[in-house]
């Protein structure tokens, strides 16, 4: 079983390699497909679409959402061809960390003439940290 920073690292790798052959320029849904399928060849459970349920306190369901993808069950990729990251990609981000009680999530953005990659980690005491990997 690969540790939390070794499905960081494949990530990160597989997604430059993906940068450098496609170039930025693409939607977002072409890079997502990349990635779920160079994942998976790694032998990774990657997930498309994983669906993602907001509940107010009390439990009642408040709105449905989608991470673009959930990779072996613990970590949240959430990806974007954008020229440049913003605050609210990392707000939106953290969100599902938050409504999922995932731990780590890294933020991906294939638009820029740079690779980006940031990673996230929402400690259980509610505490974040944010770092490159």
């Amino acid at each position: 079983m690969n540790t939390i920073n070794d499905l960081c690292d494949i990530v990160r790798k597989t997604g430059y390699a993906i940068h450098i052959y496609h170039g930025h320029g693409h939607l977002e849904k072409v890079y997502e497909n990349a990635l779920v399928h160079r994942l998976r060849k790694h032998g990774l459970d990657a997930k498309q679409r994983h669906p993602i349920q907001v509940t107010d306190e009390d439990g009642t369901v408040i709105g449905d959402y989608y991470a673009d993808l959930l990779v072996e069950g613990r970590l949240i990729v959430e990806l974007k061809a954008v020229k440049s990251l913003a605050a609210e990609h990392t707000a939106q981000l953290l969100g599902y960390l938050k409504s999922t009680g995932t731990e780590h999530g890294l933020l991906v953005n294939f638009g820029s003439y740079r690779f980006e990659i940031k990673k996230f980690v929402l400690q259980l005491n509610g505490g974040l940290r944010t770092g490159g990997i």
